[in-house]
């Protein structure tokens, strides 16, 4: 399974959420209305996508991020760097990064059916703001691969920050590409290559 069905369950179905769903008090529940949400749209939409994969783009837009938290995840992608870099850069960051990710993994959409997807229930206390929901996605040829992703509670309600794939978690994959590239050649020119577009180093 290749990092963009990693980058549709974690950023993509985690941020589809409706309000309602968003402030549930059960990451799993949230995370299943999250997918029929998403699903449902597509359903009624997949030949046009197919059409013009672009609009894929609006769609991840408006679902994306008021329901990912994206400073957060891009602060832990950023790690030491992130104490250095200005207000400034840091906004930049985010909205780069998320934008990048839209970009090379959002048109992935188009043939994600529901039958990919399985969420199972999420033990944890009544008081805890921090939880794991495992899920299963079903690859290509038909096996299974374990998509847990990793959830914070806040006064907006439940939001997805990271995904760890078959055992590789997506924000330490990125915080070690990018750490590496911003150590050669600064954080300004690495935001400049993701604004123009460009992908991670290391990424296909």
């Amino acid at each position: 399974m290749k990092l963009l069905i990693a980058v549709i369950g974690a950023v993509v179905l985690a941020g589809a959420a409706s309000a309602q769903d968003a402030n549930s008090s059960d990451p799993s529940q949230m995370l299943e209305g999250v997918a029929r949400t998403m699903l449902k749209e597509l359903d009624a939409n997949r030949a046009a996508f197919r059409k013009d994969p672009s609009k894929i783009d609006a769609l991840v837009e408006k679902d994306l991020l008021p329901h990912f938290d994206t400073e957060y995840a891009a602060r832990l992608v950023l790690g030491a760097h992130w104490r250095d870099a200005t207000p400034e850069q840091r906004q930049r960051f985010i909205t780069a990064f998320y934008h990048s990710m839209e970009a090379n993994y959002g048109k992935s959409l188009v043939d994600f059916t529901g039958d990919r997807l399985k969420v199972f229930p999420t033990k944890m206390g009544a008081d805890a703001d921090r939880t794991t929901v495992r899920t299963e996605v079903k690859r290509d040829n038909g096996s299974t691969v374990p998509v847990n992703y990793s959830m914070r509670r806040g006064p907006d309600g439940w939001k997805a920050w990271d995904v760890v794939i078959d055992g590789i978690s997506y924000v330490k994959s990125f915080r070690e590409d990018f750490g590496s590239e911003i150590d050669q050649k600064g954080l300004d020119e690495v935001i400049s290559r993701m604004e123009s577009g460009g992908k991670p180093a290391g990424k296909s």
